[in-house]
């Protein structure tokens, strides 16, 4: 999606969208906007035409702010047009975004370049299924046989073998090749190849189904050597995500890079801790004035919250002067990193136990220890670094507060492969959403131990825990059970 199409999505009071957007096309709507599905489906009623025009121009005359959402390009066999000249009839202004065809996309997708320096100069885009209702029909299929290049085929599944056998008489070579690309571009994606005598059957005996795309040309027979969508590890397996709203795209990147579908149902959201509380006040009135001789990180989102704070009272990475710095993880390390400071004490294991194995060398009595954490955090770390002899001050910078879920987004969890839990939390609010652990049929992946044993308790089987405690651990584990 475009960069100005999400922009109007997050802006917009209502919108009125298709059945072919992307399944999270929508997460960025506010959540008072109004949505509004018009779209059709072969073979099933749906809004017609008119009244879909009808809603635009009512929605533009009560002076909403309306997104009219269509998969692919709206000008290109998406009726774009026609419901734009109805907004202009009605004095309506508009503006048109264009977006990226199924023609092109679907086709990269399934290793297909439209047209390539020594195959194919042009690409002709074409209806496969015009209207019935027209008292002629626009489109010369034994003509544009004769049209030199690529030909793709819109809504061409259900005359597949009546435009093959135009193409032929045409005078098509009935030996050329042929793609048809189901759900392209989606984890979901089938392609068929064959030849034009040979798809038509090809297909049926698939089980192939709209929406789908053909591709007729030699173009086709570079799928053998680009094909690179299907390969990728996880490529058809759907994972849910359940971390906190702010950090669930994180790893929902990585696993959409090896091939996933990601579907992200955060059932939480952080909340920074307010520089007035006095668990903060007094530790950053003490930080600034005298120092700690050790500062303890537990994740990325405690550095970020941590110099937050430290920004609001017009400080920066120079007040750690003199002091050592412990992080859990390569990712703490790295959002330490991001701000000038390198950690000196970084665990094997990313885990509370694995911190307090990496400090058992260091001289703990009589020293001051800070940790930034989350308000909901293990007692672990201090209790052990306390009993060893240090003066442990427990810093609270963010909180995580549940989310519900709706019973769409349940039903979602319900039909992926995985679930993933990156804490205890995770799970604990996954539950109170309304999951039930007794019914549940994906299989459950973990970041670690604490959180394996929280989800046992909860009832799940756990089938993957991340080797290494970190979100590429927990990905690279998922890869291993599920490719």
């Amino acid at each position: 999606m475009t960069r100005r199409s999400l922009e109007l999505i997050a802006a917009a009071d209502v919108i009125y969208y298709d059945r072919l957007i992307p399944p999270d096309a929508l997460e960025g709507a506010r959540p008072e906007a109004d949505l509004v599905y018009v779209g059709k489906e072969p073979g099933r009623p749906g809004l017609g035409q008119a009244e879909i025009n009808r809603r635009l121009v009512e929605s533009g005359r009560a002076g909403l702010r309306t997104v009219r959402l269509k998969g692919g390009d709206p000008f290109l066999f998406g009726r774009g047009a026609e419901e734009a000249e109805a907004l202009r009839e009605a004095g309506l202004e508009f503006e048109v975004v264009p977006g990226v065809t199924a023609g092109v996309a679907a086709s990269a997708y399934a290793g297909i370049p439209v047209t390539h320096r020594d195959q194919s100069a042009a690409v002709t885009f074409a209806t496969g299924h015009e209207d019935p209702e027209q008292p002629e029909l626009k489109l010369d299929l034994e003509r544009l046989a004769r049209t030199p290049g690529t030909i793709v085929f819109y809504m061409g599944l259900g005359k597949l073998g009546a435009n093959a056998e135009a193409l032929v008489r045409g005078g098509r070579p009935s030996t050329e090749p042929v793609a048809v690309i189901e759900r392209g571009t989606t984890p979901e994606q089938r392609v068929v190849t064959g030849t034009i005598e040979t798809i038509a059957d090809r297909v049926s005996e698939a089980g192939l189904r709209p929406p789908a795309l053909v591709v007729v040309g030699e173009v086709v027979s570079a799928r053998d050597r680009l094909a690179w969508f299907e390969r990728r590890p996880l490529f058809g397996r759907s994972v849910v995500v359940t971390r906190a709203r702010d950090r669930a795209s994180v790893l929902a990147g990585k696993l959409r890079e090896v091939g996933a579908e990601a579907i992200e149902l955060p059932v939480s959201r952080t909340e920074l801790i307010e520089a007035e509380d006095a668990r903060v006040d007094g530790p950053l009135e003490r930080f600034a004035a005298e120092g700690f001789d050790l500062v303890c990180f537990t994740s990325p989102t405690g550095v970020s919250a941590f110099f937050g704070l430290l920004e609001g009272r017009g400080l920066d990475s120079r007040s750690f002067a003199g002091a050592e710095i412990a992080a859990i993880g390569p990712s703490t390390a790295r959002a330490l990193s991001a701000r000038g400071l390198r950690a000196d004490h970084l665990p094997e294991r990313f885990v509370a136990e694995g911190m307090i194995k990496a400090l058992e060398s260091v001289p703990m009595e009589g020293r001051k220890v800070l940790m930034a954490r989350a308000e909901e955090g293990r007692d672990l770390l201090p209790d052990t670094l306390a009993g060893r002899g240090a003066e442990v001050t427990v810093m609270p910078v963010y909180r995580t507060v549940p989310e519900p879920l709706s019973d769409r987004d349940l039903t979602r969890a319900s039909e992926a492969d995985f679930v993933t839990f990156t804490s205890a939390s995770s799970v604990h609010n996954f539950v109170a959403a309304g999951a039930d652990p007794a019914r549940f049929g994906p299989e459950v992946a973990t970041i670690g131990p604490v959180t394996s044993a929280a989800a046992r308790e909860a009832g799940f089987t756990v089938r993957v825990e991340a080797e290494r405690h970190d979100l590429d651990g927990l990905v690279e584990s998922i890869q291993a059970v599920g490719s």
